[in-house]
């Protein structure tokens, strides 16, 4: 499970509302699975019940009940951590393996450090999709601020699951739909809206005086 709220029983309402509900139910079902995950399925969807999100978590809710946890488990290594098409590190995205990524990450520590919330990462980088939207369901601003900040990671994982047919596709589709504008289509439209990467070589050395990340080059 991903590391923050661990005793929270199911995705609950906050001041925020439905985001916030559909955050942590995003946090949940893209962390990897294990008992608790599963036993809390019935209870993710019946939060979702009734909102326009719960058909796009309906791949995802199917996937998880209808296999073992092995198996489960073993599907998740493979796309999520093994294969850079659907890396969940939002900063692999914009700024992969540089010195620019390490200050990115400082930063996104600060912001959770800056919200008064207890926060333990686990041993996982700060960066963690699960872990930012967990972040964002208890602190809608700060955590939407962030989810703004890395759109362009949000869209590529989008594109690279809907690509693969993944289960997960729909999760995506619901966060950045919670997000202002439409959804690029393509890689393309990504790079054309949120600009390009500053050569490899450089990435990294220049000082990072930008809110919004620079998207790395295109990945396997």
């Amino acid at each position: 499970m991903s590391p923050l709220f661990r005793s929270t029983d199911a995705p609950t309402p906050t001041p925020n509302g439905l985001d916030a509900v559909l955050c942590q139910a995003a946090a949940l079902v893209l962390s990897y699975p294990d008992e608790d995950l599963l036993a809390r399925l019935d209870l993710i969807e019946a939060a979702l019940a009734g909102t326009p999100s719960a058909d796009r978590f309906a791949g995802v809710l199917a996937h998880l009940r209808g296999a073992p946890l092995g198996d489960l488990q073993a599907f998740h290594v493979q796309e999520f951590d093994l294969s850079r098409k659907h890396a969940l590190h939002l900063t692999y995205w914009t700024d992969g393996d540089t010195r620019r990524r390490g200050e990115v990450l400082a930063r996104i520590k600060q912001a959770y450090r800056d919200s008064g919330l207890v926060v333990d990462t686990g041993g996982e980088l700060p960066d963690h999709l699960p872990m930012v939207l967990e972040f964002a369901a208890a602190a809608p601003e700060a955590g939407r601020d962030l989810l703004e900040q890395f759109r362009a990671s949000l869209e590529l994982i989008r594109i690279g699951l809907a690509a693969d047919g993944l289960p997960h596709t729909g999760v995506l589709e619901a966060v950045c739909g919670l997000l202002p504008g439409e959804s690029p289509r393509t890689r393309a439209e990504v790079q054309a809206r949120f600009g390009q990467a500053p050569p490899v070589e450089l990435v990294g050395l220049d000082p990072l005086d930008r809110t919004r990340p620079h998207l790395a080059e295109e990945h396997a």
